[in-house]
């Protein structure tokens, strides 16, 4: 939830009307766009704070292990295993950041850190040992026809014989719907080399958080009628996109993922803007609101506050996305926290 100190809301009245008018701005800017294509090429940098800082370094080094992967799909594979939780275990017994079956780990594991041994818990080996698998998966199927990443990854969920044996990516949907998660998160967690097209879908994502405006705060409100229709923040923005069809993650935190990052100055009525006490990591964030244009959003701030128009530009504010649908259908659903 947002700090006391936040500079309380302004006149609802003038600002409705202000919003109306971004509202119908948003559609114009986004009218005619063609959408995005494929995978990210060139040199590929990580997204503000999207790779927890413990991390950074291992992720942007060993993403360029091989030209096959890159720091951001490295960084969209371990989060979509572990949440970047080195003590995470699966149901399958998949262990560690990287979710490494024990079998897979004693043929693929490396010593990354070259202190002597091979550790599965230990990030320093696990991530470089993931960065290692997914470029021994793609040397094996180099001579697949179609796209390369695309072609490692389904090796890495359906095994390299399948693809081989199916020439690409093979139809399997689990396979399918594997690949266009990891490629879908993969542009969440690079940083935008250009500018970031504006979203279809804001319009109807504000004008359903200003129809809140003035309703009291509840922690873990999702609106329901069981709540009153009472929302916390990362509830409040679920559900205004849950309006235009887009099935956001309840935690602000996994919210941040569900697109690219347009900066400050690229800011755009409908962007989700998140804060945080620490700058460095997206894992600390604690606050989201929806930016209606002008440094103001709409947010759902606090206990005993209502929700409400607030300034952005304050010492926590931590960046931006601009929510998409693959981006948002790409993300692990987890329990509230916020």
């Amino acid at each position: 939830m947002r700090k006391g100190w936040l500079v309380g809301g302004i006149v609802v009245g003038a600002c409705t009307s202000f919003v109306a008018l971004l509202v119908v701005g948003t559609y114009v800017a986004a009218a005619g766009l063609v959408g995005g294509g494929g995978g990210l090429r060139g040199v590929v940098g990580l997204a503000k704070g999207a790779v927890p800082a413990a991390y950074q370094s291992l992720v942007q080094r060993w993403g360029n292990l091989c030209p096959a992967i890159n720091p951001a799909l490295l960084a969209a594979q371990l989060y979509q295993e572990s949440g970047w939780n080195p003590k995470a275990v699966s149901h399958a017994d998949a262990r560690g950041i990287a979710q490494f079956i024990p079998g897979t780990w004693a043929s693929h594991g490396i010593d990354g850190d070259k202190d002597g041994d091979r550790d599965i818990w230990d990030p320093a080996d696990a991530i470089p040992s993931a960065a290692s698998y997914d470029c021994e998966l793609a040397s094996y199927v180099k001579n697949v026809p179609g796209d390369p990443t695309n072609n490692m990854l389904a090796a890495y969920n359906a095994g390299a014989y399948r693809v081989i044996k199916s020439g690409g990516v093979p139809a399997i949907s689990e396979t399918q719907n594997y690949v266009k998660i990891i490629r879908s998160l993969e542009k969440s967690f690079a940083r935008p080399v250009g500018p970031v097209e504006p979203s279809r879908q804001a319009a109807g994502a504000i004008y359903f958080a200003q129809k809140q405006l003035g309703k009291p705060y509840l922690w873990g409100g999702n609106g329901t009628p069981e709540h009153g229709g009472r929302f916390d923040c990362s509830g409040l923005t679920q559900a205004a996109y849950r309006t235009v069809d887009i099935e956001l993650p309840r935690v602000a935190n996994d919210q941040y993922n569900a697109g690219p990052h347009p900066s400050r100055e690229e800011l755009l009525p409908g962007d989700l803007v998140f804060f945080s006490d620490d700058l460095r990591d997206s894992r600390a964030i604690r606050h989201v609101g929806i930016y209606v244009g002008g440094g103001y959003m709409i947010n759902a701030p606090f206990t005993g506050a209502v929700i409400r128009f607030d300034k952005i530009d304050t010492p926590d504010y931590f960046g931006a996305t601009r929510v998409t649908r693959d981006g948002a259908q790409a993300l692990p659903q987890r329990a509230s926290d916020a």
